[in-house]
C-alpha cells in the first residue's frame, strides 16, 4: 500500500465527519505522530501535502505570538503558526528536530504549522478510541486515543483550525 492509498482510506473518516454519521473512526488511516510539550498529538497524513526543515522564517510585525511568520516554499508564500502555542503551551525554542507540516492543498490554503518533536508515521489502528476521554475536546481535537503504552493521544483536525476566526485573524 502505498502513501496515496493511505491517504485515501483515511478520507473515510472525515467523510463520516461531514455526513453526520456516529460510525468509529477507521482504524487503517496512517497518521503522523507529534509531541507538543507533554501531550502527543496525531495528524492524518491526508492532512498534511509535505513535512519539511524549518527554513528561514520572515516575521511579520504586528501579528499574533503564534503567528511566526511566512516562508516561500517551491515559488509560494506560506504563512507559519507555532502550533503549540496555538494550542496554548508556551513558547519553546526550535532545534534539530523541529519540522513545518504544510497544509494540504485540498485546503485551498498556504499555512503550515511549525512543531518541535515529530514522532512518526503510524498506523491508527496500534491505538485504541478512548471512549472515557471527555466528551467535551478543545476546538480541533476530534477524537482521544490510548497506544500500547496507555499513553493518551489527541487526534487533530487541521481542517478545523484553518477555518477557526481567530486562525484567520493574525493580526494584533
Amino acid at each position: 500500500m502505498d502513501i496515496k492509498e493511505k491517504q485515501e482510506g483515511a478520507l473515510n473518516i472525515k467523510e463520516a465527519k461531514d455526513t453526520g454519521t456516529t460510525e468509529m473512526p477507521a482504524m487503517s488511516a496512517t497518521v503522523l505522530g507529534l509531541s507538543i510539550g507533554d501531550d502527543r498529538y496525531l495528524v492524518h497524513m491526508k492532512e498534511i501535502s509535505e513535512v519539511i526543515q524549518v527554513p528561514e522564517i520572515v516575521s511579520v510585525p504586528l501579528t499574533q505570538s503564534w503567528f511566526l511568520g511566512i516562508i516561500n516554499v517551491h515559488g509560494n508564500l506560506y504563512g507559519i503558526t507555532d502550533l503549540g502555542v496555538y494550542l496554548g503551551a508556551e513558547p519553546e525554542p526550535f532545534g534539530l528536530k523541529s519540522r513545518i507540516l504544510l497544509v494540504s492543498s485540498n485546503y485551498k490554503i498556504n499555512s503550515g504549522f511549525i512543531v518541535r518533536n515529530i514522532l512518526g508515521i503510524r498506523n491508527l489502528s496500534e491505538f485504541a478510541l478512548d471512549q472515557t476521554a471527555d466528551t467535551k475536546l478543545p476546538t480541533g481535537v476530534s477524537h482521544v486515543y490510548n497506544d500500547k503504552e496507555s499513553r493518551q493521544w489527541y487526534e487533530l483536525d487541521l481542517r478545523i483550525f484553518i477555518r477557526e476566526k481567530r486562525f484567520l485573524e493574525i493580526s494584533r
